[in-house]
């Protein structure tokens, strides 16, 4: 049996040797480098380690997955190999990796570390008008009852004050104040403004402003303006920084940041995200009502490719404002990408039977079952893309459980929740189509890759057409 330290020394030479390494941490189930050079990381060779289900490049890090329990072990291991001098956490790791990034890499990773730590507050509001609306579908519970009435309140709250939640979360990733971000955002929800959910009927008042008309218009339930407004706040707070004397800075800072920022978010910068994310989300929403099965097809068919790149991180975004719209108020986006994670599953379970690597096969079982739960990694680097095809059939898998989930309109209340465990926020008239769905991605994904498997182990002509 190889042990952690045995590992961390075979896996040091295949990382470029320890000069290559400039930091290095792990989270729950991978270790987590930034290296000098990407060249020199021999991926093949670390996925055959014993304790090693694969490797890759993302998101501007070499991540090593190994899995929970064994993770924390191997680094250790490898820490003690490497000294003090790439010690480091999952946040420094992700500060050095970004220096290395594109700008869409980089925009992806900021709005992953803004919304994957309010992910949970969605859920549970998700989670919670979802049992709500079974509860009424089944003509358990009326809309007027007091009880439902107060439970509608706890379900909604998450969204009309999503603003602050976004605001707080993002405050870390642009370097400004958290509370002054989350006053921002309550400037923007504030009561004396018009509701953001009553537009359709107009904006109803103006301020005159040195002759200038001002809507006084909320933004309640929305992302992008909240997004722009704490960005601009942070170079506005910086700029004051510079000029106010150390002295008075804790009473003139707080004051000036504010007083300027809300004045612009309410003018400039509020108007402009507000159009910049409807138009991004009825644009979603004409290609999914427009291209029907076909949208389904497409972004089913797509999705895992753009997980290699990092990019389906800033999806959490999208998905918000797809709930947080009035006119929309569903993901319909979320049961698709559950189609393409469940779809790796069966790819990877196929390989079980079909490969002849027995480490592979090792991995190929629990890497299945982890899809089933929403985590894909170990299936499609550790199994699906080192066999190439298997990756392929998967994406063929998650297009045609797309188009279904489409066809049969598939709606979700939340956001982060995939597979078995995105069940939970299913709309309730969908149930039954999203297990159809996921049903179909699997099998097709399976069956596609076992017939090619079976065919390669085959001796030739002993299959038709081999």
């Amino acid at each position: 049996m190889v042990t952690e330290s045995e590992t961390a020394q075979a896996l040091l030479p295949l990382l470029g040797g320890s000069a290559n390494i400039v930091r290095l941490s792990h989270c729950a189930t991978r270790l987590r480098l930034v290296v000098h050079d990407n060249g020199k990381i021999d991926h093949p060779t670390i996925g055959k380690l014993d304790l090693v289900k694969g490797s890759f490049n993302g998101a501007g890090q070499v991540q090593v997955i190994v899995g929970p329990g064994i993770v924390d072990k191997v680094h250790d291991a490898l820490q003690a190999l490497l000294g003090t001098s790439a010690a480091g956490t999952v946040e420094e790791v992700k500060r050095d990796a970004a220096v290395r990034q594109n700008v869409a890499q980089r925009l992806a990773r900021t709005l992953s570390n803004v919304f994957v730590p309010i992910i949970p507050v969605i859920v549970a509001s998700g989670l919670l008008m979802g049992l709500l609306g079974l509860l009424k579908s089944m003509g358990w519970v009326t809309g007027d009852s007091a009880a439902v009435q107060i439970l509608n309140v706890f379900a909604s709250t998450a969204f009309v004050f999503l603003p602050i939640l976004i605001a707080f979360s993002c405050a870390r990733d642009f370097g400004v104040s958290p509370l002054l971000a989350a006053a921002l955002a309550g400037i923007m929800i504030h009561p004396d403004l018009q509701n953001a959910w009553t537009l359709g009927s107009g904006i109803h008042r103006y301020w005159n402003l040195f002759g200038f008309p001002i809507a006084q218009v909320g933004y309640q339930g929305t992302v992008l303006p909240i997004l722009l407004a704490v960005w601009m706040m942070s170079w506005i707070e910086r700029g004051v920084k510079r000029v106010i004397p150390n002295a008075v800075d804790l009473i003139f800072t707080p004051f000036l940041t504010l007083l300027i920022s809300g004045t612009i978010a309410l003018t400039v910068v509020g108007p402009i995200g507000r159009a910049l994310g409807d138009g991004l989300s009825f644009s979603l929403q004409s290609i999914y009502v427009h291209g029907g099965a076909l949208a389904g097809l497409l972004f089913g068919g797509l999705y895992s490719t753009i997980v290699l790149t990092g990019i389906h991180h800033s999806f959490h975004a999208i998905e918000a404002n797809l709930l947080a719209n009035p006119a929309i108020g569903v993901n319909f986006l979320l049961p698709i990408w559950s189609m393409a994670n469940i779809a790796q599953g069966g790819a990877a379970f196929a390989v079980f039977f079909t490969t002849r690597d027995e480490k592979m096969r090792q991995v190929a079982v629990p890497a299945a079952l982890s899809c089933l739960m929403g985590i894909t990694e170990a299936a499609i680097f550790g199994v699906n893309l080192r066999e190439f095809w298997p990756f392929v059939f998967a994406a063929v898998g998650g297009a045609v459980g797309g188009g279904w989930v489409v066809a049969t309109h598939v709606y979700m209340t939340g956001i982060g929740l995939t597979a078995l465990p995105g069940l939970a926020i299913v709309r309730p008239d969908g149930v039954l189509h999203y297990l159809v769905g996921g049903t179909i991605a699997f099998a097709v994904a399976f069956a596609l890759t076992l017939l090619r498997g079976l065919k390669s182990k085959a001796p030739r002509g002993e299959i038709a057409g081999a």
